[in-house]
């Protein structure tokens, strides 16, 4: 019997104490990665030379038939016909699609939050990407202490475990002189590009306006990519107390307490700073119209914005949140909230039309005992749900399916827009010659459930529960490994490499001739004569 089976029965005083031996048991041992998979000792055998035939190969501006040969992690040929001997690996991809593998711009791995820590770490995380189709991932650093190097040399720690690529983001949650100085560091030397400020989490992640601008300052002049988590995180704190007064406990009230208005005030305050200061932003989780519309408006004008929408927010609506059942209600939990319907629909259409360019997940995820500490007060409950494993198949269901948008649009939504954004394409997102062999196979005609019994992630809950659809990935290839196949994962804990990010992406394009314009614009200082006495 599941966990969530087992506190439904449970009487509450034993569901404590379970919860208390919980927390012990998982300071003692630390979370080692255990998911049904094949954990290989050594690589695999398709590790050298692998030739996928006769598959419809598609980028983010084309598609083509043609086969695609690989040799020791990369991409040597793309063209047809392509013959070889019979030391190289096969794959018959005759109707499906050849895609670059997925890459996730937004999770959390392994990471210490709201008095627990998340279930999934680099190795059980990671499989359940690969499971489904993503190959690389962007997980965020939150610093010890506001120490920058200390939290990097954490999570370096936690990622030699990985069995797949990924990167870094860092969080800024505090501003003085070391701080700027760690930054040059983490850009110059430690390949990160990209540094989230949150608005919101007041009294633990969340920084004022007057950080916000040092950090935009900051970033422009080391050509990373600001990002922002956008709720106004004053009003939250009011908003809870509020709802929370008003006798309503349970995770209904997490939605309740910061609606869609403190989303959308804090993602134009955000957008209009970094106006103010002519530097790039990055939206991260977009929930909401709200917020969605300021990223419209400031892009009609010119600005540099990218919107990030997730999984959750484009498939999902708020009515679990009033589930009678806890557990049910207490896995939807997460910040900002899932809304309700019609904002995921005007989501879906931002994304076909452009107005948002990429798909993450903010895969955070933690297990019905953990989100159990929540019974009683929403305000304790870990805001986070699943999404690694299931973003491939949802957007394809979603959004191609659907006839939103184009088989060459889901890779760039998927993969290209992301290593686009975090300059490091061609590497990635991409099946050109050279390109890492990170790719999967595709087919259109298979059909696929979603359930917490069957996913490789360690949560036993999955927000999509039940969700069915067509364009299921059946091959998975990370860095020329055949890593799935035949519902079958082969994985080395240790396998995945980190890949720094170097700064100045596309995005910083043309920002010192703005700049420049912006100046000659002045007409000042004026020299003015002497005042008459």
């Amino acid at each position: 019997m599941s966990m969530a089976s087992l506190l439904r029965i449970i009487p509450s005083p034993l569901i404590l104490l379970l919860i208390s031996i919980t927390i012990s048991a998982s300071e003692s041992h630390p979370m080692q990665g255990i998911c049904s998979v094949e954990c290989d000792t050594e690589l695999t055998s398709s590790s050298g030379k692998i030739l996928i035939k006769q598959g419809t190969v598609v980028n983010a501006h084309h598609k083509v038939l043609a086969d695609v040969y690989i040799e020791d992690g990369i991409i040597v040929s793309v063209r047809p016909n392509i013959a070889v001997g019979d030391d190289v690996k096969v794959i018959d991809a005759t109707g499906k699609y050849v895609m670059p593998g997925g890459i996730d711009p937004h999770t959390h791995l392994e990471m210490d939050f709201m008095g627990t820590g998340t279930i999934d770490d680099f190795y059980t995380g990671q499989a359940a990407a690969l499971a489904g189709g993503t190959t690389m991932h962007i997980d965020f650093v939150i610093p010890i202490n506001g120490n920058l190097s200390a939290g990097f040399a954490s999570y370096v720690h936690k990622a030699k475990k990985s069995v797949m690529d990924y990167g870094f983001h860092m969080a800024i949650t505090k501003w003085d002189e070391a701080v700027s100085k760690e930054m040059e560091l983490m850009v110059k030397e430690n390949g990160i590009n990209s540094f989230k400020f949150f608005m919101a989490y007041k009294g633990a992640l969340m920084i004022n306006d007057e950080l916000l601008l040092h950090g935009l300052e900051k970033c422009k002049s080391l050509g990373a990519l600001a990002m922002v988590h956008a709720e106004n995180g004053d009003a939250v704190a009011e908003g809870q107390k509020r709802i929370f007064d008003l006798g309503i406990t349970g995770p209904e009230g997490h939605a309740l307490s910061r609606p869609p208005v403190l989303e959308g005030e804090a993602t134009a305050r955000a957008i209009r700073l970094a106006s103010f200061i002519n530097a790039p932003l990055y939206v991260v989780h977009v929930m909401s119209i709200d917020a969605m519309e300021e990223i419209a408006k400031a892009r009609k004008s010119g600005q540099r914005v990218i919107g990030e929408p997730v999984v959750s927010g484009l498939t999902l609506d708020e009515s679990g949140l009033w589930d009678s059942d806890f557990t049910t209600a207490a896995k939807y939990v997460m910040s900002p909230p899932i809304r309700r319907t019609g904002h995921d629909k005007a989501l879906q259409d931002a994304l076909a039309t452009g107005i948002l360019q990429l798909v993450g997940t903010d895969h955070c995820t933690f297990n019905s005992t953990q989100k159990a500490f929540g019974y009683g007060d929403f305000r304790k409950i870990p805001n986070g749900v699943n999404g690694i494993e299931e973003r491939m198949h949802l957007v394809w269901e979603t959004m191609v399916e659907s006839g939103k948008i184009s088989v060459t649009d889901y890779v760039r939504i998927t993969s290209t827009e992301c290593a686009k954004i975090f300059n490091i394409y061609p590497r990635k997102g991409a099946i050109l010659e050279g390109s890492d062999a990170d790719i999967i196979v595709l087919n259109p005609n298979a059909s696929f459930r979603i359930s917490a019994i069957s996913h490789h992630s360690r949560s036993d809950t999955n927000v999509y529960e039940g969700k069915t659809g067509k364009g299921k990935v059946e091959v998975t290839i990370s860095g020329g490994r055949v890593v799935w196949e035949e519902g079958n994962l082969k994985i080395t804990s240790g396998s995945g490499k980190y890949i720094k990010m170097p700064p100045f992406s596309y995005l910083f394009d043309g920002i010192d001739k703005a700049d420049a314009a912006y100046l000659a614009s002045l007409r000042s200082p004026v020299h003015r004569t002497g005042a008459a006495y």
